[in-house]
Formats: C-alpha cells, structure tokens, sequence
C-alpha cells in the first residue's frame, strides 16, 4: 500500500544530518501541489497511520514483528531479481531469485531469512531504477496521495511494480487487503524513532523529506560504477550539446568593429555566416536620374 515507506528511514536520517534549509529546488516545480498532498497525506498519518504503527509496535511481539516484515520483504525479491536482471545485472539477479527461492521453502514462505546468513544479500530494484539505469530521467518530483515522495519516472512505472508483487494477485479480495493493511502498519512501525526526530525537530519536512527522497534515490539508480559511469557520460554529452548550440546573441564588437566611424553594419560578423541571408534586408532599385524625355 505504502511503496515508499521503506525509504523514510534513510530519507529522515540523511536530511536531519543537513542542518539548514536549502533553496527551492528545480526538480520540484509542482512544488504547491506537492504541498497539498503532503498535508493531506500527514494527516492521514497522524490520525489513523501512526497511532495504529505505535499500538502493532507496543502490542506484538517483537519475533511477530520481524516474521510480518520477513514475509512481506521476501515477496519483493521476485521482482526485485527480475529488474536486476532487466539491468544487466546477473549476479545480483540471480542472487535475489535465489534468496526467493530459499526463503519461500526453508524460510516457511519467507517468516525466516535464511538466505542473508548465508550470504546471499537483499536487494531493492523496481522498474523505475530500472527505466533510471538505463537513462529515462526521472522527472519533477511527486507527492503521490497515501503512496508519498515519487517522482514522474517513478510514477508511470509503478502499475508494474504493483502488478510485479506477487500480494497483488491474493485471492480472495478480502485476505489480499488484509495483507496491504497489515504490510503498511509493519513498515510504519519499524520508522517510527526516525519519524518522530524529524517531527521534533524545527525544519520544514516536506522539503527535507523530499531533497532526501530524491538523493537516496538517485543513489539507488546508480548503485555501481557501471551505472554511475553511463550517468556520468550521458551527463558529459548533455553538457558539450549545450555548448555547441548556437546562442543566438548577436556580436555587436564584431559588427562595428573597435575602430569604425562609418557606423555601417557587417551583418556578416554580427550574425555568422548562415545569419547573412535572414539578416540582410532586401535592396530597393535606386530611382531613375533621367527626367522623362517630353
């Protein structure tokens, strides 16, 4: 239900490190919408969200607890090899479907993780990391109603990764919303201490909670030096396009000349040499000197 709630721990931890506020950032032009969202979404959080989160963590017991969250993150490591292995990444592919298999069959449907004892570590990779990698930007940041911090990339691509949960396809209904309930008051819980730092503290949230959003997910998309170096070269080309297209001003030094008195015009030097042609005016023929002859 809450896709994103796993990344608010590591978003309030790295923006309560920043210390200041930052300036309005370009990533965010929705920005008044966004806002809008944010307080619809946080009071939903502080009115049904989290005082269920506080009673699951003081009530259940904590082995409870870690099999809810055990099952719930087993089901996300399909789909997580499945992205891995859409990035080129086979090891960490294979790794994940394997950490799957393990745990969905000596793990008694993932309750126990027995695949990070033995070496096999977890993974997070969905399809926006995925469309990420392999350079579709990710677009102005979005505030998602109930969902949270997203982004336009992130956006299209998440009707997949909903489908991509194999939660999504439990049948009967009822049992399937059950699950979403109780998969969004276990990780509301396990975020609890870092959420209640960034409440206390005198910050602006939705703006630490998004410039950290958006930093912890781009260093999910490049998560490696193969990654980081293709970011890194489509960033270089960007930036030698930019300086080889044409500005468009026109060079008035190169038109008059340092030392020109006649206050003529090379349009030639002031345009370039495919401006010439759009530049020039058109010549008029000169009047006739000869008077009509009577």
């Amino acid at each position: 239900m809450i896709r994103q709630l796993s990344l608010f721990g590591g978003v309030a931890a790295s923006v309560l490190l920043t210390g200041c506020a930052t300036p309005a950032n370009p990533q965010d032009p929705l920005e008044k919408f966004n806002r809008a969202v944010f307080t619809f979404n946080d009071t939903v959080d502080r009115v049904a969200l989290k005082p269920a989160a506080t009673l699951y963590k003081e009530r259940t017991p904590s082995f409870l607890q870690t099999g809810v969250n055990n099952f719930f993150g087993n089901l996300t490591d399909a789909w997580s090899g499945v992205n891995n292995l859409a990035q080129a990444k086979g090891r960490d592919g294979m790794n994940d479907l394997t950490r799957f298999a393990f745990n969905s069959t000596f793990g008694i449907f993932g309750v126990l993780d027995i695949a990070t004892p033995a070496g096999l570590r977890k993974h997070n990779e969905d399809l926006g990391q995925t469309l990420g990698y392999w350079g579709v930007p990710s677009g102005p940041y979005l505030m998602l109603p109930i969902l949270g911090p997203s982004t336009v990339r992130d956006s299209v691509a998440l009707p997949a990764d909903l489908w991509g949960d194999p939660w999504s396809h439990k049948m009967p209904v009822n049992w399937r919303n059950v699950g979403i309930g109780v998969r969004a008051v276990d990780q509301r819980a396990s975020i609890l201490d870092a959420s209640n730092l960034l409440e206390e503290a005198a910050l602006d949230r939705y703006e630490f909670i998004r410039d950290g959003y958006l930093q912890r997910r781009a260093s999910r998309v490049y998560d490696d030096e193969r990654s980081q170096e293709k970011h890194e070269k489509r960033l270089r080309q960007q930036e030698q396009h930019d300086e080889q297209e044409p500005s468009g001003k026109v060079d008035m030094k190169g038109a008059y000349g340092d030392d020109d008195a006649s206050g003529k015009v090379d349009m030639k030097k002031a345009y370039g040499d495919d401006g010439d042609a759009a530049a020039t005016p058109p010549q008029q023929p000169a009047p006739s000197s000869k008077e009509p002859q009577k």
